[in-house]
């Protein structure tokens, strides 16, 4: 969002500290919410649009931005952590669940990342935050080119170095230094080669399954870990302003942000909920055309959620999980008014509207059938940054609950129409019309 910037504004958020210094400022917004802006050299250019789109609770939420212009900046939200190298300097390595959390949280953050098409670019000790022990990614994306691809190789390479400085409180410890449980993962995050090196969710899910021993506690004198008192380099936290001085407020903010995240969770799920019913309502009224939209809406949603495929690949991937849903489909189409036939026996049901009836039935298999979740959950990510801000969210869900209630209402009464194929519609309509009187003598 463009707008100009004084001493004590950048576009329309109002700085809390005016005379502060350094890339990162602490502003309020104009709902009066805290946030934190990144400045960005000019000509950085980042994709604001898509780092919106990331969802995840290991990553800061990015809220608006000025991609362009003399002073480039972005908009977060205010996190009120500290930097992983003060944290490990004042308590010493991390080790045991703790270590666990880490190195699962740090690859999830880089999964939900990658899915949106960007790569971090810079992930280390100086862009994560620690709160109440877990982390939370910032500034991600910054850098010129910040796509997906070779960029997302280098996020895993940067995963494992940004492990082992947790778990040693050193940036030139190896791999050595690790637990045994952690050893093969962070070395397998670390091949000399790029591609041999697996994706963050592959990370993310061995880490989950790690059993890592708690670090003894140290000798009195000692100081904590394995470098008491020796302080390593780091970079100012991600979010600027005060940090927390007892663990309560990081714990009682890191809930508040993950209550805030399942609310906007639900509202995504409620929204594409309605959209999902105007598809099936809209394949009742129009059964061919209805059909044909919901076939073309998934298989872009499957298109979208790997920007990094797009082209004659993506598009063939994409194409070819929707085949995989025609199944399902059909057999719901002709289930449903071949059932609905069995049971009107007699023709006490108009065949027209069972046959539309089943065109429903298909549409809802290509959204929601068993195994059926890709082009739902999509819709859901696509729709979660509106979901997050209370006014767009009202506007979206009266956009679109009063389309659905309407198409709800035109598919119990108005006659379906199988236009273009109007002889297909006869075909059928005499088919079930037969079915119903030979079922009716049986």
């Amino acid at each position: 969002m463009s707008g100009k910037t004084s001493p004590r504004h950048i576009g329309p958020y109002r700085l809390l500290s005016p005379d502060g210094a350094g890339a990162v400022r602490r502003a309020a917004g104009p709902d009066g919410r805290d946030v934190a802006i990144r400045l960005l050299p000019p000509g950085a250019a980042p994709d604001i649009g898509r780092m919106r789109e990331v969802a995840s609770p290991y990553v800061v939420d990015v809220l608006d931005g000025e991609p362009a212009g003399p002073q480039p900046y972005v908009v977060s939200r205010f996190v009120p952590g500290r930097p992983l190298g003060d944290a490990v300097a004042e308590h010493g390595p991390v080790s045991g669940d703790a270590l666990r959390g880490m190195a699962y949280g740090l690859a999830k953050a880089l999964a939900a990342i990658h899915r949106a098409g960007l790569a971090h670019g810079a992930l280390g000790p100086e862009t994560v935050l620690v709160v109440d022990d877990a982390p939370v990614v910032a500034d991600f994306a910054l850098t010129a080119g910040g796509d997906s691809g070779g960029g997302a190789a280098d996020d895993v390479g940067a995963w494992a170095a940004t492990v082992t400085f947790a778990a040693t409180g050193r940036r030139d410890a190896s791999a050595e230094a690790l637990p045994s449980g952690l050893r093969p993962l962070v070395e397998a995050a670390s091949r000399p080669d790029p591609r041999e090196r697996p994706a963050a969710e592959e990370l993310a899910e061995a880490a989950s399954k790690l059993d890592l021993p708690a670090r003894p506690a140290p000798a009195p004198g000692t100081g904590p870990g394995l470098v008491p008192r020796a302080r390593p380099e780091s970079a100012p936290a991600a979010s600027a302003g005060p940090r927390p001085k007892v663990a309560g407020e990081a714990a009682s903010a890191r809930g508040v942000e993950a209550h805030e995240m399942r609310v906007a969770l639900g509202w995504a799920r409620l929204l594409t909920a309605m959209a999902v019913v105007i598809a099936v309502a809209v394949a009742i009224i129009a059964p061919v055309a209805g059909l044909a939209a919901s076939l073309a809406a998934v298989t872009l949603l499957r298109l979208a959620a790997a920007p990094e495929r797009r082209g004659a690949r993506g598009w063939a991937e994409a194409f070819g999980r929707t085949l995989l849903t025609v199944p399902y489909a059909a057999a719901c189409t002709v289930a449903v008014p071949v059932g609905l036939a069995a049971v009107a026996a007699g023709g006490r049901i108009d065949s027209l509207l069972a046959c539309a009836f089943g065109a429903g039935a298909g549409a809802a298999a290509l959204w929601t059938a068993p195994g059926v979740h890709g082009p739902r959950r999509r819709l859901e990510r696509l729709l979660l940054p509106l979901a997050r801000r209370p006014r767009p969210v009202a506007a979206a869900v009266v956009g679109l609950g009063v389309p659905a209630l309407l198409a709800v209402v035109g598919a119990m009464t108005l006659e379906p129409s199988f236009a273009p194929m109007y002889g297909l519609q006869q075909t059928l309509e005499s088919s079930l019309d037969r079915l119903q009187h030979a079922a009716g003598r049986w």
